[in-house]
């Protein structure tokens, strides 16, 4: 299953997105006000839950500098990667789009589908926050 957020040009460079991206502990000023818990793990991870779903261990995977960031679940019960693609528009000008994807079964794919769009879209649309 692969979901793409909008995209949203936020008032600051690539390299200051980037940095704040890299930095777990900033994902909580991402994160929706259904957030029922938030705590970082260590400087590459941390976990979340919002009020109603099973909560999420989040790990960087992989990261470009100032172009892009891939988180990954820790778990393999629910394999994705959630990416987040930089473009520097100018020095105080940078869109930024969120990919999801993930390999669940039909049943599970109907049924998250619409809470993970929803999801990623309040977190690409938080972005200005950081």
């Amino acid at each position: 299953m692969n979901l793409e957020s909008s995209t949203v040009t936020v008032s600051q460079s690539a390299e200051y997105l980037f940095n704040q991206l890299n930095d777990v502990a900033n994902f909580e000023k991402l994160m929706p006000e259904s957030t029922a818990k938030f705590e970082v793990l260590s400087s590459n991870s941390f976990v979340f839950g919002l009020q109603g779903m099973p909560e999420i261990k989040l790990v960087i995977k992989e990261s470009i500098p100032n172009t892009q960031l891939i988180l990954g679940a820790a778990s393999d019960k629910l394999p994705f990667t959630l990416t987040a693609n930089l473009q520097e528009l100018s020095n105080e000008n940078t869109t930024i789009q969120l990919l999801f994807e993930g390999e669940f079964n039909t049943m599970m794919a109907m049924m998250i589908k619409g809470p993970i769009s929803k999801f990623i879209e309040t977190l690409v649309q938080n972005m200005p926050k950081l």
